[in-house]
């Protein structure tokens, strides 16, 4: 199950491991090509949406041209119910999920807003579905996994959690109430692991690195970063290190600790083979 799989990472992630043989849950926001919309960096006025490629439809053909099944579901993460219904429709159709990605973010109209500039309400609004959401998420599907004695959890960390941003939002950094919420959420996985390794279950924060999606090159200001020192990494990197992580057994020593995607690739000697 990969949250988010309309484009970007989340896709490239999707089709992995389709071609490493899973049938693969695919929960976003997207349904048709031509429908995705996203927010800019920075709030305007007019609060005008930016057109993104990407769609449910079109990661479902990749996964089914790979030779296993898709399942899409509409979710939007701000969406409780939405998140609710899209875990208990993956348990209905495959009867379990084995590996669960939680690589979906809301970027929120605000979120990115200079200090003095934040709502509260906006910040509020992230951490709900940055965090709180994602939870509840975790907490729908760890069942399955503990009934089964196996389950890998690998939640999409940003750098941004723990790394100050080299300069304001307007000028190539990041917003508070975005960062916030991504550390917040970078703490789920070591809950996890404390409480449910025994009982087979692994969690890791995957940090893909920089990476220039879709719907980062549509709000723009990622020349900015990488002007500041930031190397852009491609989605294929993140994906090949998610399906290393659910499938490779030499990965406890990963633990507790945040992995960088191309580190991970190569120490130990791993190519994506589209």
């Amino acid at each position: 199950m990969v949250t988010g799989a309309t484009r970007g990472i989340g896709r490239a992630i999707a089709v992995a491991f389709a071609r490493a043989g899973f049938d693969v849950v695919i929960p976003g926001r997207t349904v048709h090509e031509g429908e995705g919309r996203v927010p800019p960096r920075i709030r305007q006025a007019e609060n005008t949406e930016l057109q993104v490629a990407g769609s449910l439809e079109s990661t479902a053909a990749e996964i089914t041209a790979a030779g296993t099944e898709p399942l899409a579901i509409p979710m939007d993460l701000i969406d409780q119910g939405s998140v609710v219904a899209a875990a208990a429709q993956a348990l209905r159709t495959f009867g379990r999920v084995d590996v669960l990605v939680n690589n979906a973010i809301a970027h929120l109209p605000g979120s990115h807003d200079a200090l003095a500039a934040l709502d509260t309400a906006t910040v509020d609004a992230a951490m709900r579905a940055n965090f709180t959401h994602q939870l509840l998420l975790v907490q729908r599907v760890l069942p399955s996994m503990v009934e089964r004695g196996s389950g890998v959890i690998v939640n999409v960390y940003s750098g941004s959690a723990t790394t100050d941003p080299p300069s304001p939002p307007d000028a190539g950094g990041w917003g508070l109430a975005y960062s916030a919420s991504k550390a917040a959420f970078g703490r789920i996985a070591g809950a996890i692991n404390a409480e449910y390794r025994g009982r087979g279950v692994r969690a890791f924060n995957l940090d893909p690195g920089f990476v220039v999606t879709e719907a980062a090159t549509a709000r723009g200001g990622t020349a900015a970063i990488a002007e500041h020192g930031f190397d852009t990494t491609s989605p294929q990197t993140a994906a090949a290190a998610a399906v290393y992580l659910a499938s490779s057994r030499d990965v406890d020593r990963l633990l507790g600790k945040v992995i960088w995607a191309p580190r991970l690739l190569a120490d130990r000697d791993i190519a994506y083979r589209p």
